[in-house]
């Protein structure tokens, strides 16, 4: 098949009907599977003519197609009942399915049944296909039957007297003439004065047409009579007959079979085969810098760090990595390592993709018995495909431990997800040093307040701060356009009295316990960390403040508040080494409710999403199309879980650690149908001078260094935030009066809010 129009052979005349050679279904055949897009302005559409197109058809929906309907207001009760009156789908998930492979869809497509809705229902929801009946002058049928291809870099056009009917395929007397781009002056007019004209009827601006809501189309019984050509809807039981046409028809469709079996041969030598994941129906390639990010691990001995943004394609670069081992042994042997079983089940989405199709999980039955004989073959020299996808917590395990230790693993490739964890006390006792590939990934690959852990995760992946084997930065992939614009808007509050005297007993108490030689808190301070912190994640004020933030949402955008993510504060770090999951605590859940009764008051839809949330996939599905509009989340969308269709975002955690905020910020950068920009609220809890009021001279200078420390990651985030954000330039001429009196307070402490956004740039701009 050839890939545009000017590679098809058309007749000498370039005219197409019945009683020639080149009948109006050859036409179909050739074009279809090309076209980008099809634009039909007719005077009768059946889906019963896809029955005979089925094959070409399914290779224009598996190659994007897009279909735009202009036709009558008359409809077979089939189509009226399926695609006008009811557009709903019985199994969305199968169809997408369905969708993801050339055969199944063609077969769908060749039978009449539900599945066959079905597939035109889920290309409407898509936009993909859009039926719009007309009236002419508001009386008559409209007779226009025309139709505008592309195939990417050229239009054509035909005109005549073909409806997109069954009948009109195979059995009329039909002819149409196409008009082609390379045929001179007068063809390239003709057809921008129909594209003209389509998009004025399409977008309903045409005078001459009447654009008509379901409830007035008319089903075929009751308008016999009125047009003989309505006869072509009357098709559901029409045969191909021994007649003059007939045998050219069968030709054709035998010749389109043939061709059609081919392609699906080709197909199923490459999908045998792991390859890039496909796009519109075709294998994609990496983007650039995937590209440039595989070449310096293979340069760094096939190993190194990916410090890529969050939203970047950390995984496709990685798992592209792997495709390259494979072309270059002919089999492929990979463990990957997940903080979370959420994470897990994503990545066997994505390694699916590829076609790396030997899966292994540890969530499977059996999972240490299957990768127990394959690494033993291996060990032998048999090297069986397979990806072993597990949790750290598992593969910090005594089974998994005991099958990978003293193994010859060369041939592995080792996909560290959120690399950081490997740096957890327990999983540097447990890093595989008999793997030598090793990608590890990470937006932040430092840990902080680990200095030690930081420097074991660097050295076993032989990949330093602050260059890494590769890094991308959040503020290049913006530029890009590989992630969504945002603007931010920091909001300023403090403790209460009553909370400000509980958070200075605590803080004197850590006083005790805080190295400072080292500048670091001793282990035993970890109880009341987590009880001064969830002071500052309790504070009264922030609810205020959250309330306001809502409400200034809804009058930006007009009462429409949708895809909204708010982040609630929870009390702790969870440590992945030891549990894929975790629980929330009865405290974190009151905190939750607390902010979700708020939402509830002002009368917006809200869901909780929590580590032990059933269901999430649902909820997030609900979330994305808008059905429930604001989502309350505590950890369990931190690493790796996507949430594209975030619009706002709204920070009530006071988080200092630069991981979190990061990645939370990337869960709500990634690109989005229809999302042009993000918007970030951020509650920033800020100290107050009555803090250390009262005290002596040495305990005050104490408390004070203790705020500026802490104070200083709260300004840290501001800055990441800020340095860019959109509305920078906008915030300082306007002297935002929240972003003012954080620079103030910066100063008071010695802090320099500027020095760090340059700081931040400097470091992007590398």
């Amino acid at each position: 098949m050839n890939g545009t129009f000017r590679g098809i052979s058309y007749p000498p005349t370039y005219k197409y009907s019945s009683d020639s050679e080149h009948i109006p279904l050859e036409f179909y055949n050739e074009t279809f599977p090309i076209a980008k897009k099809i634009d039909l302005f007719l005077g009768y559409f059946s889906s019963n003519a896809i029955k005979v197109l089925s094959k070409s058809f399914a290779e224009f929906i598996v190659n994007g197609g897009e279909m735009r309907i202009i036709t009558n207001h008359v409809y077979s009760l089939k189509d009226k009942e399926n695609l006008i009156d009811n557009t709903t789908l019985e199994d969305e998930d199968k169809i997408i399915d369905i969708f993801n492979d050339l055969e199944k869809l063609e077969f769908e497509l060749n039978d009449y049944g539900q599945h066959f809705f079905d597939c035109l229902k889920y290309l409407q929801k898509e936009k993909r296909l859009i039926i719009q009946p007309v009236k002419f002058n508001n009386v008559d049928l409209a007779h226009c039957k025309k139709m505008i291809l592309y195939d990417g870099k050229d239009h054509i056009l035909t005109e005549g007297s073909i409806n997109f009917t069954l009948p009109a395929l195979i059995k009329n007397s039909e002819s149409f003439q196409v008009e082609t781009p390379w045929n001179g002056e007068v063809s390239i007019e003709r057809i921008e004065d129909e594209k003209n004209n389509f998009e004025k009827i399409f977008s309903k601006i045409h005078p001459s047409y009447k654009y008509i809501s379901k409830e007035k189309i008319e089903i075929v019984i009751n308008s016999i009579g009125r047009d003989k050509d309505i006869s072509d809807l009357l098709d559901n039981s029409l045969e191909l007959k021994s007649n003059s046409y007939s045998e050219k028809v069968k030709r054709i469709i035998e010749k389109k079979r043939e061709r059609f079996t081919k392609k699906i041969e080709e197909l199923k030598i490459i999908d045998d085969k792991p390859h890039f994941p496909k796009f519109d129906g075709k294998i994609a390639s990496p983007r650039p810098y995937q590209v440039e990010a595989c070449k310096a691990w293979v340069e760094n001995n096939c190993t190194g760090i990916f410090a890529m943004a969050t939203g970047t394609g950390k995984t496709v670069t990685s798992l592209n990595c792997l495709l390259i081992e494979f072309d270059k042994t002919g089999f492929y042997q990979c463990i990957i390592l997940v903080p979370t079983t959420i994470l897990l089940k994503q990545w066997v989405e994505e390694v699916k993709k590829f076609n790396f199709n030997s899966i292994i999980t540890s969530e499977m039955y059996g999972w240490d018995k299957s990768l127990g004989r394959i690494l033993f073959l291996s060990s032998h020299g048999n090297y069986n495909n397979f990806v072993f996808i597990t949790t750290y917590a598992t593969f910090n395990g005594k089974t998994c431990q005991n099958l990978i230790r003293n193994k010859s693993l060369e041939k592995v490739v080792l996909i560290a997800d959120e690399a950081h964890n490997l740096g957890s006390k327990k999983s540097r006792l447990n890093l595989a040093k008999n793997i030598k590939n090793r990608i590890g990934l990470s937006a932040t690959p430092n840990r902080k307040y680990d200095f030690e852990g930081t420097s074991i995760v660097e050295s076993y992946f032989d990949s330093y701060s602050p260059e890494y084997t590769y890094s991308y930065p959040m503020k290049k992939a913006i530029e890009s356009g590989f992630l969504c614009k945002y603007e931010y808007y920091p909001y300023l509050t403090h403790l209460s009295h009553n909370e400000i005297s509980d958070y200075r007993d605590i803080s004197k108490k850590l006083l005790r316990h805080f190295d400072f030689k080292k500048g670091v808190y001793k282990e035993s301070a970890e109880r009341l960390l987590i009880e001064r912190k969830r002071i500052i994640h309790q504070a009264s004020n922030k609810k205020v403040i959250f309330k306001e933030i809502l409400q200034g949402i809804l009058e930006r955008e007009n009462g429409n508040i949708s895809h909204t993510l708010v982040y609630v504060p929870e009390g702790y770090e969870h440590d992945y080494s030891n549990k894929s999951d975790y629980i929330t605590e009865i405290d974190d859940k009151r905190i939750i409710t607390q902010y979700s009764k708020i939402i509830s008051e002002l009368g917006i839809s809200t869901h909780q999403i929590l580590g032990e949330t059933p269901e999430r996939q649902k909820i997030l599905k609900k979330f994305e199309e808008g059905k429930i509009d604001i989502l309350t989340a505590m950890k369990t969308l931190d690493e790796g879980v996507d949430v594209p269709a975030t619009r706002n975002a709204v920070f009530c955690a006071s988080t200092g650690n630069p991981r979190q905020f990061i990645q939370r910020r990337g869960r709500i950068l990634r690109n989005f149908p229809g999302k042009k920009m993000a918007f970030v609220y951020d509650i920033v809890v800020a100290p107050s001078p009555e803090f250390w009021e009262g005290e002596s001279v040495k305990t005050k200078q104490l408390l004070k260094k203790m705020e500026e420390n802490i104070f200083r990651g709260e300004l840290y985030r501001v800055a990441n935030f800020l340095y860019a954000c959109e509305n920078r330039h906008d915030l300082s001429i306007k002297s935002d009066k929240n972003l003012a009196s954080l620079t103030r307070l910066a100063e008071k402490f010695g802090i320099d809010l500027d020095g760090l956004i340059n700081e931040l740039t400097a470091i992007d701009m590398k």
